[in-house]
């Protein structure tokens, strides 16, 4: 029912049912199925709610992609300050989220670590690709995956593939308490440096998109590295309304939480504000 080991301690520790129940209840609100998981990564307290369904992760998958290539950066296989070439043949086609081909229409010259501020904190489909395509493309991350111990996320696709086959999004999907587990080893510095680990999280904490998700309900000035991922609407129905982060509750305490929503015809409103809701439920039990 419960859980799933946290990165934490080598027991997991569950808590109340009645935490999963309430989580269960904001899920059941809307049309669609809600994913969720969650943990204090110092404790190993766990708690989740269809969390080892798989969820298409949409842009969610540019927060292990990063990890990938800032591994290679600390290996030495990539330079933090290299130089790429972006030409015009690089960018994802409108109406794909893509910020840099919107500044640089003809293309440029950019860092590894610019290409990276764009795919984290902007969301963009056009850096993510090329940044990966840097570090060797999605086979180069999910042997980093592998190499860390994350089994249950995929990441198969470029976000042009992604751009041409709304399919493909289920290809590229998340377990929530993967999610989690990946969040909780990334808080704990495991698979990537102390300089790399610090401007991810920073790159997370400035994220321009999905305010009124884990952000939405909480108090301000709490501070959350997150990330995102949102598909087009079809006929009504939205494949992905997801966010994932990290929120501090103190020096000493931080939660880590996943909320993945699938195929819900429900408005954007509506889907949002069930993320946010789970995300103030599970800050104020913990806090």
């Amino acid at each position: 029912m419960l859980v799933n080991q946290s990165p934490a301690s080598s027991q997991s520790v569950a808590i109340g049912g009645d935490l999963q129940k309430q989580i269960a209840t904001i899920a059941k609100s809307i049309p669609g199925r809600v994913g969720v998981a969650a943990s204090v990564v110092e404790t190993g307290e766990v708690v989740q709610w269809q969390g080892n369904a798989e969820f298409p992760m949409q842009s969610v998958y540019k927060l292990p992609i990063a990890m990938a290539v800032l591994n290679q950066v600390d290996e030495g296989r990539l330079k933090f300050d290299q130089r790429v070439n972006v030409e015009k043949v690089n960018y994802i086609a409108k109406p794909q989220h893509s910020p840099i081909r919107d500044e640089y229409q003809d293309g440029t010259v950019i860092s590894i670590s610019e290409l990276l501020r764009y795919a984290v904190s902007e969301s963009d489909g056009s850096a993510s690709d090329i940044v990966m395509a840097q570090a060797g493309g999605p086979a180069v991350v999910m042997s980093y995956l592998n190499s860390i111990g994350v089994r249950d996320i995929k990441v198969a696709d470029t976000e042009r593939t992604l751009g041409l086959d709304a399919t493909s999004q289920y290809r590229n999907w998340a377990k929530p308490v993967e999610a989690v587990k990946l969040l909780g080893l990334l808080q704990q510095g495991v698979g990537l440096s102390a300089s790399s680990r610090s401007y991810l999280l920073r790159l997370m904490t400035e994220t321009e998109t999905g305010l009124n998700r884990l952000k939405g309900q909480l108090p301000q000035g709490v501070k959350v590295a997150h990330k995102t991922g949102t598909s087009q609407t079809t006929n009504g129905v939205t494949a992905a309304t997801n966010d994932i982060g990290l929120i501090t509750v103190d020096e000493h305490k931080h939660i880590a939480l996943a909320v993945f929503i699938k195929d819900s015809a429900a408005s954007t409103k509506e889907r949002e504000a069930v993320i946010a809701q789970v995300a103030k439920l599970v800050y104020d039990r913990w806090k």
